[in-house]
């Protein structure tokens, strides 16, 4: 290659590689100039502070509008590490903040750490120590100007005006890595919504953040707001929420509850709305509050009765006789009994060798009676008839499958979508449930004792209170929510929506007999009053333990306000506890008040405690 030829050739490679190089470092500047705030921030970091003005987070009332959780003023103290670090005397600032070295080197530490503080900045405000009282914070800010580099930021703190509620109420601490990393709206240091309504609303109860740019001299001192505050913003307040609760009947329900393990859940037929929610054992929510809620948590969660535990919507129970009238539905509905149908009960059900034991009472019975007299023989013949019926379906899988579609519609094994976290679905088993459990052959025998609430059939508290909705408006319900009104925001569209079941609109009334008469003359004599026509259904669920005691009722029986579930563990029957707590839980409601001879049976009824040793458990 000719000589003056190579040389054009390394004259256009090396203009190349000089385009290149050229290239990238304007493309660097661009990104870091333009497209990047890094620099801009730690420049303005220094002639600005941006000091963030929290809003008031919404206060809570119940129905009544009796305020349960409102916020009072503390402070955080923050730290700018490029300013504090190695300008302060740490002893003098840990006596006057009452804490050790110790605790001052392995905080500061704590804060640097970004994978414990992924927001780390050491140009901007971190939390050194929060939630300081009024009191703590005034001795302190005396020489809050010996302190460089430190801050004080009025915050807000929960407060609650009642003892009750806990589990609906819910509360709130300090945000997590993940919370900082799913919502940019969080920074470290501050308050989310753990548990409760605190955390299903916390967007309406937050409310929005606002913020004064303060000006810094070259001394970085503060010399005021930037501009008279032309670019300050003003915070918004959270939403104040109304809830659906009566807490003089969640009180009651509390109190009736005390020293047993279980849940009582009441809601309003013609809304949805969930007047109360009672899970047991509970706790005082104002132990959930400032600085040792991290403490009080912990010393919760290890309890062994599990406090913690919002019983009445993730607590998985077999509903036993509360179960009957569904069955009832769906025999009328699809065919398979009449109103009039008798079936044979001698003390249980007896077919092939399978038996299923029952109380004495008369028979042959019709449906009216079988659910007056919680009759299991009615019950279990009914669903053999149904599963084993192959002129009507096909195979069994193809019949309990039908089975299940009708128990879904009313709200059994799926969540209902109640308005708070962590409500569990329950379980209703459908053919391929059965197939894989058994791995062989199986029939109506096989599983004849979920007519009666029991094997493989599970149902939360809530999910037994909504049946009782159900029946009592005849064949809909609403999505059971505790929150009745948001301020300035329209209610959830999917909260005034009726859901319809599947069972004949006409089969109710039948039921509806069935459970009055029950409390005239059944397992539920314990419920009758003068005040009002109560229609209610016992249930005792067989466990490896004692029997669970339930009820699941409704009253007025034509005007129902009210429909109730009561579940207690080991309990015994149904009668023992369910109805009674249940007939307390309606008249206080209703009538406002309990009566002289009704205030005599819930003390009464308090008192008695259940021992609950760890085979229980």
């Amino acid at each position: 290659m000719p000589k003056d030829s190579l040389l054009e050739n390394r004259k256009y490679v090396i203009g190349g590689v000089a385009v290149f190089i050229v290239t990238v470092y304007i493309i660097r500047l661009f990104a870091l100039q333009i497209m990047s705030d890094d620099y801009k921030r730690n420049a303005d970091s220094n002639a600005f502070m941006k000091k963030v003005d929290y809003p008031a987070r919404g206060v809570i009332s119940d129905r009544k509008g009796t305020p349960l959780v409102y916020s009072s003023n503390s402070y955080d103290l923050m730290v700018i590490m490029h300013e504090a670090e190695n300008r302060i005397d740490t002893a003098e600032f840990c006596s006057t903040l009452g804490i050790s070295k110790e605790y001052f080197i392995n905080r500061m530490n704590e804060i640097k750490d970004r994978s414990k503080n992924p927001g780390y900045s050491r140009f901007t405000q971190q939390v050194f120590m929060n939630q300081l009282s009024e009191v703590d914070f005034s001795i302190f800010q005396e020489k809050l100007y010996r302190f460089p580099g430190f801050y004080a930021q009025r915050r807000s703190i929960r407060q609650y005006s009642t003892s009750n509620a806990a589990h609906v109420l819910g509360d709130v601490g300090e945000v997590s890595p993940s919370d900082i990393m799913e919502d940019t709206y969080y920074q470290a240091g501050d308050y989310i919504g753990k548990t409760g309504v605190e955390k299903f609303y916390e967007k309406q109860l937050r409310g929005e953040k606002g913020i004064q740019i303060m000006l810094r001299d070259a001394r970085g001192r503060i010399k005021g707001s930037y501009m008279d505050g032309k670019f300050d913003r003003k915070p918004v307040p959270g939403k104040n929420l109304t809830l659906s609760l009566d807490i003089e009947l969640q009180e009651l329900g509390e109190r009736l509850m005390e020293g047993k393990i279980g849940s009582i859940v009441a809601i309003e037929p013609s809304t949805g709305e969930v007047l109360c929610m009672v899970s047991s054992p509970t706790f005082d929510p104002r132990l959930m509050t400032g600085r040792n809620r991290g403490k009080m948590q912990l010393r919760l969660a290890a309890d062994p009765l599990k406090p913690l535990l919002n019983r009445a919507i993730m607590g998985m129970y077999p509903p036993g006789s509360t179960f009957k009238p569904t069955q009832g539905l769906i025999f009328l509905s699809e065919g398979i009994i009449t109103p009039s149908t008798g079936y044979p009960c001698t003390r249980g059900f007896y077919c092939k060798g399978m038996h299923v034991g029952c109380h004495g009472h008369e028979a042959p019975l019709s449906l009216i009676p079988a659910i007056g007299t919680s009759c299991n023989g009615f019950f279990c013949w009914g669903l053999y008839y149904m599963l084993e019926n192959r002129k009507k379906y096909k195979t069994v899988e193809v019949a309990i499958d039908k089975w299940r579609d009708y128990m879904v519609s009313m709200g059994f094994g799926y969540r209902l979508g109640v308005d708070l976290p962590g409500e569990k679905r329950g379980l209703i088993p459908n053919g391929d449930y059965y197939d894989k459990a058994y791995k062989s052959s199986w029939n109506g025998l096989s599983i004849v004792s979920i007519s009666i609430g029991q094997g493989e059939v599970l149902a939360t508290p809530l999910q037994i209170a909504n049946l009782g909705a159900t029946i009592a408006n005849r064949g809909y319900y609403y999505t059971p929510h505790v929150v009745k009104k948001v301020q300035d925001e329209p209610l959830e569209e999917s909260y005034k929506q009726r859901h319809y079941t599947d069972a004949k609109t006409s089969s109710y009334e039948y039921i509806v007999r069935g459970m009055r008469q029950a409390v005239i003359s059944g397992t539920c004599k314990g419920a009758q009053t003068s005040y009002f026509e109560v229609c209610g259904k016992t249930g005792t669920a067989q466990n490896h333990g004692r029997d669970h005691s339930a009820f699941m009722g409704f009253a007025p029986m034509n005007s129902p306000k009210i429909a109730v579930a009561v579940y207690v563990e080991n309990g015994g029957w149904g009668a023992t506890f369910g109805v009674p707590i249940g007939a307390l839980i309606m008249e206080k409601y209703i009538n406002g008040e309990l009566s002289d001879i009704s205030e005599a049976k819930a003390k009464a009824i308090q008192a008695r405690h259940i021992s609950y040793g760890l085979a229980d458990r």
